[in-house]
This record gives C-alpha cells, structure tokens and sequence, in this order.
C-alpha cells in the first residue's frame, strides 16, 4: 500500500463507496471548504485500487485540523486508516504544525477507538439529541 497526495476527484470516487457518508461531497463542495487554506488531500491506495483518503487544512499558524477521511468497505480492517493517520501527522509536523485537531461522531467507534489509540486526547464533548450524532473533539500535540 502506498501513501501519496491525492486529488478531489480521486477523495469523491472513495467517498461514493463509504456507505456512512450520507451526503455525498462533490469536487465542488470539498473545493469551497479548502479554499484559501492551507490544505494536504491524501489517498492510500494499492495496485491501482484508491482504497480511503484523509483530508486536512490549517486553522491556525500552529494547528492543523484533520477535517474528512475514510476508507472503502473492502479494505477496512487492513491498516488502511492508521497508515493515513500516520502519514498526515508526518506531513503534519515536516510542516511545523504543534497540534492536530479532529472530530468524529459517536456512530463511528472505529475512528473513535483509532484516535484514542494514537494518543489524541478529547477536548470537548457536543451532545446531540440522537447520542449517536453526538461530537468527540479531540486535540494531539505533534512534539510531546
């Protein structure tokens, strides 16, 4: 499996295949959220298959926040995710940001369980009235 940068066309084919995304993004919809910011599209792929990406972007002079990903049904529990988690807090920190911010939802535990295991730490809790729609915010420290 390789980890590369990556282009909004290639994150909208993933995205048609990742049944919990009930909207779907469109390279127009994803474009209007990056632009003027700082921003880093990455995709994992192996032999030809795109098989998940993470997108994130610069909030501040020293955060980055980790704002969309997610990996195709027939390639979870491969790696996939923790290898684009791991190459985005590299590029991360070769690009001198302190810390990565990210939310996820309740409904997601693999994501939540992900973050938890690389030592993001939560920050903030929003309750919802469906507890699964609920938001973690979690915040790491690229140099602890």
């Amino acid at each position: 499996m390789i980890i590369r940068q990556g282009s909004l066309a290639e994150v909208v084919s993933i995205v048609t295949k990742i049944d919990e995304f009930v909207s779907k993004e469109t390279e127009a919809s994803l474009s209007a959220r990056l632009a003027g910011k700082t921003h880093y599209i990455q995709i994992a792929e192996q032999g030809g298959e795109l098989l998940g990406f993470k997108i994130g972007y610069q909030i501040d002079g020293d955060t980055f926040y980790s704002w969309f990903g997610g990996v195709s049904s027939e390639a979870r529990g491969k790696g996939v995710a923790q290898a684009l988690l791991e190459a985005q807090e590299k590029w991360a920190r070769d690009h001198n940001f302190q810390t990565i911010t990210v939310k996820s939802r309740n409904q997601f535990p693999a994501m939540l369980r992900l973050l938890i295991r690389n030592g993001y730490l939560i920050e903030k809790y929003e309750e919802k009235p469906n507890t699964l729609e609920s938001r973690i915010y979690f915040r790491k420290a690229l140099f602890a």
